[in-house]
Parts: C-alpha cells; structure tokens; sequence
C-alpha cells in the first residue's frame, strides 16, 4: 500500500522514502535494502537508511511515501537516442546502415518540417520515454529549428531532463532534408538562444549528425560555437565498416575517423558522446580517453544493421567511459532495461570469441544505464548528478510493482527479473529531482 504518494507532488522541505531499494554506487556493487529509507531534501538525496531506526532524528518529523514492498530504483539515462526516428522503430531492419539511413531515417525526419507532425510525434515520443522509466537523455532532433524548439518546449513542459540538439548536416543528405553550412550554424545559434530563455531545464547538445554529413567548414563552425556556449557535444563514431571507409574517403588527410573530430575541435574534454564506437584501433581508444570522452553503446541498433559488436570490456579495462543507450530507432524500443539485457548478452557473444574479455555482469550494466550516463549529464550541463542513491544525487527515481514469482526473490534478483522480463507497466510513479511526474500530455 502506498501513503502520501501524490501525483504531481513537489520537493518539500523533506521528504523520506520507504521501499525495497535498489542502486549501484559502483560498477561491481548492487545495494540492495529491504524496506530501506531514502531521504531528500529539496529534490536531492541527503542520505539512504537500513531502515527508519537509522534515520537521523531531525528527519523523523518529515513527510513519507510508503512504497511497502515495491523496488525503488534509479531512473535510467539514455545517452543515444533520436527523438524524430521513433515514428520509424522497427522498420528496415533488414538493411545496414547507410542504406536504411537513405531509405527510412531521412524521409522519416524531413517530415518534421511540418511543426503540427513535429508537435504530435514529438509528444508521443515523450510520453514513450516517461513509459519507460528514461528521465534523462540525450536527444538527436533533426536539422529544423522550430521543430528542435518544439520537442525542447514539450520536454520542459513534461518534467523530464533531457539535453537536446538540433542535428547539423550541409553534406549528403537528401533533397527533402538539407542545410547550407550558413543556415545550419545560424539557426543553431538560435535554438541554442531561445532554449536558453524558455527551456531553462533542458540542456542544449551540439549535434553534428556524423562526419560524412558535416564539412569541414560546419564542424569548425560547430566546435566554435561548442567552445563559445561551454556545451557538450554529441555525435556518431565508427558504427559500420562501409561508413568507416566513407570518412577515410572524405577525410586522407586524417589518421582515422576519431582523427577527424579531434581535427576539427569537437572532442571537448568531459563533454563528449560518442556513440557506437565499434571499430576503434588502439590510437583512437587512447584519443578518447585522453579527452575523456563518453561512449554510447548501443548493442540492440548495432545488432539491428549488422553493424558488430562493441567491445565494452575491453573499452572498460582501457580506461574508457561506457555508458548503455538506446538508439532509438536502430534500437527498435526505447526501454532501457531491454538494452541492459541487450548489453549483457552480446558481451556474452563476445566472451565466446575472446576468452580474456569476461563478459559484462548486471550490476556493470545496470550502472552504464544509470549512475555512469548521469555522471556524464552533470558534468556537461553543470546540473546535479543522477542516477543513485547516494547523497547530493538528484532523487530520479522509478517505483517498480512486485513481480509475479513462486520464489522468495532477493532484492538483487527483484532487479535482475524487472531487467529481463519487465514492462513500463510494472512501474507506478516516476521522480526527477525529487519531484513526481504524472503521464506528459494526459487528455
């Protein structure tokens, strides 16, 4: 049963949570309390309790939720995902890459040049996030200003915290979908402008879509902007061998795909997505730990288009940041407990080739989809940590409904069953920040 559970609530002064608690405050270590006691202040935790005997005796007074015996979980973070693609999840699969990108991912964002089929997708797509249990992400929009705003508005609008960029590309695109390197540079400046005034909760990400769409005149451009605004920067990296042959085309001058974005400025140290990251030769897995640069990996979309398998443990054990993501629509859901799962089991793949590269254990993963990522959100946008329990971490969090079961589950195991089997339906009420967020755009 739970008590004082409002949706809608605001931080108070103090609030305490009481539930089966579950986070990874380290990659190898899964805490798990039963009828546990988080507590937050003003949306961000002050501390995580045995139980209330434990609570400091200011606290005692303060309001509480009683989830009974419901997990409390962090709230995922997704740092890969294409907010105007979800229309298309699912389609094309058969095809690699720049094939389905021609044939699907072009046509699909061209129409949002309509700002009503960007307003109705990009609520749907919003919604789909909060179902799923993503409070925080990082969104690729497509190159049109009024539509990138959109989905910026309805993002503020809705309690979620994602950081969003308006995509850049002046080069082999479409006809339906093209910019010249003076519009796409100024009409970044003007989302990053207006979302400064009117989203002031959602970050803004300088996007270029990948190097084969971007000149060299745009992605200076971009890292000039990157460097004037202090922003983070997101893009794509070696995902697809035809792809990476492409870039060696377009770029002789350049040691390497990882080369080119170093070339140009957009390896901002600590503030840089690089998603996929597949085919990666020692010098650029050295690059990018040398700027701190955080991998998206993205094991469902990679095994949608063929593309191979990332390997994480070996990036781990270099030294690189690794986080799980989505890529939604190469990734055919948005649920991150299904890319978890996903992660898991090509990292077991993996094993089965490379003996001496022990595949990933839950725990790791669970962390790459939720305290790993949220270190990377703070450090870019300079808002509070999230994605655990842990004091000064913002309170995201997911309550998850007991799942059936004949077995007497350990709270470990309560994680493990809602990571492999579970469903947006298993989950009641969503925090950010301290704060309860009832469905986005509810009739």
């Amino acid at each position: 049963m739970h008590v004082n559970a409002q949706a809608g609530q605001r931080p108070g002064n103090r609030m305490l949570y009481i539930g089966d608690i579950a986070f990874t405050p380290s990659p190898q270590r899964l805490v798990g309390i039963r009828r546990g006691v988080v507590a937050v202040e003003n949306g961000i935790v002050s501390g995580c309790y045995e139980s209330m005997d434990d609570v400091p005796s200011d606290w005692l007074d303060a309001p509480k939720t009683d989830f009974g015996d419901a997990l409390v979980i962090p709230g995922f973070n997704d740092l890969h995902i294409h907010a105007p693609q979800y229309p298309t999840a699912g389609l094309g699969l058969d095809k690699e890459l720049l094939p389905w990108l021609e044939t699907y991912t072009f046509p699909a964002e061209a129409r949002f040049a309509s700002p009503d089929y960007a307003r109705i997708w990009y609520q749907r797509f919003i919604q789909r996030m909060w179902e799923g249990g993503t409070l925080r992400f990082s969104a690729f929009a497509t190159l049109h200003r009024e539509a990138t705003l959109t989905l910026a508005r309805l993002a503020q609008e809705s309690g979620l915290r994602p950081v969003i960029g308006k995509v850049n590309m002046d080069r082999n695109g479409s006809e339906e979908l093209s910019e010249s390197t003076e519009e796409s540079l100024d009409n970044t400046f003007a989302v990053i402008e207006t979302m400064r005034s009117e989203t002031p909760d959602i970050g803004y990400i300088v996007t270029p879509r990948f190097v084969p769409s971007t000149t060299p005149e745009l992605m200076r451009g971009l890292a000039a902007i990157a460097q004037r605004y202090d922003l983070p920067v997101q893009s794509h990296l070696s995902e697809n061998r035809g792809e990476v042959a492409w870039v060696r085309e377009l770029h002789p001058e350049c040691a390497s795909y990882t080369d080119v974005y170093e070339h140009y400025g957009l390896l901002r140290d600590g503030k840089t997505i690089m998603a996929h990251c597949i085919y990666l030769d020692d010098e650029e897995i050295d690059t990018l730990r040398r700027h701190g640069v955080t991998v998206a990996h993205c094991p469902q979309s990679n095994a949608n288009l063929t593309s191979g398998i990332m390997p994480a443990r070996r990036y781990l054990e270099k030294g690189l940041h690794v986080t799980i993501a989505s890529d939604v629509d190469a990734g055919h859901v948005p649920d991150m407990n299904r890319h978890i799962a996903a992660a898991v089991a090509v990292s077991k793949l993996w094993q089965t080739q490379y003996a001496d590269e022990t595949a990933l254990r839950l725990p790791e993963a669970f962390h790459m989809a939720t305290k790993e990522p949220g270190r990377f959100l703070a450090a870019a946008t300079g808002q509070e940590p999230a994605g655990s329990f842990e004091p000064g971490y913002a309170f995201d969090a997911l309550v998850v409904e007991p799942m059936t079961s004949p077995w007497g589950l350990s709270i470990a195991e309560r994680v493990e069953q809602f990571i492999y089997t579970g469903a947006p339906a298993n989950i009641s009420h969503r925090y950010v920040a301290g704060r309860e967020i009832p469905r986005p755009f509810a009739e």
